[in-house]
């Protein structure tokens, strides 16, 4: 499988790059707003509520799928060499679960800031972790021959839905 996706490094070190820029303006914004509504969220309690428990999930889909990698875990999209294909846990179910997980959380903190602004770069994070899980599946592909049936019975990071 190839990519018109750019690897923007031999590791995908520039993907990574974006995403920490985008976790940065993700925090900033919703910080900024947090603070400038004296801490208290504008959208009502249960805004925070619905915002802590996402954030709740959304790091624990991240930490589950960061614990099933294991010694596969990398931040860059080219799999690490000599690592295996993890198709245990929450990979039974979605390729991705540590994006959408962090996805998820980053949604949940927008909402609990009360931060439109960091709900629309939650919303620019899930674009480039789309595109950042393409690049990394035409390299899982050529990685790992059962990549393709893996793909097959999965999806990308919603159960039975994306």
């Amino acid at each position: 499988m190839t990519s018109r996706l750019p690897a923007l490094g031999p590791r995908g070190e520039g993907w990574v790059a974006a995403q920490l820029v985008l976790f940065a303006a993700i925090a900033a914004l919703g910080s900024a707003d947090l603070i400038g509504h004296g801490f208290a969220n504008p959208w009502g309690l249960p805004a925070v509520l619905v915002g802590a428990a996402a954030i709740v999930i959304g790091g624990g889909v991240a930490v589950g799928g960061a614990w099933y990698l294991r010694a596969s875990l990398s931040p860059f999209p080219r799999p690490v060499a000599g690592a295996g294909l993890v198709e245990s846990g929450a990979y039974r179910l979605i390729r991705h679960p540590i994006y959408i997980g962090l996805v998820i959380a980053a949604v949940g903190w927008g909402t609990a800031t009360a931060s439109p602004l960091a709900l629309v770069a939650a919303g620019l994070l899930f674009v480039l972790f789309d595109g950042k899980s393409r690049r990394e599946e035409a390299w899982l592909t050529t990685a790992y021959p059962a990549y393709r049936d893996y793909q097959r019975r999965t999806k990308r990071f919603i159960p039975w839905i994306y």
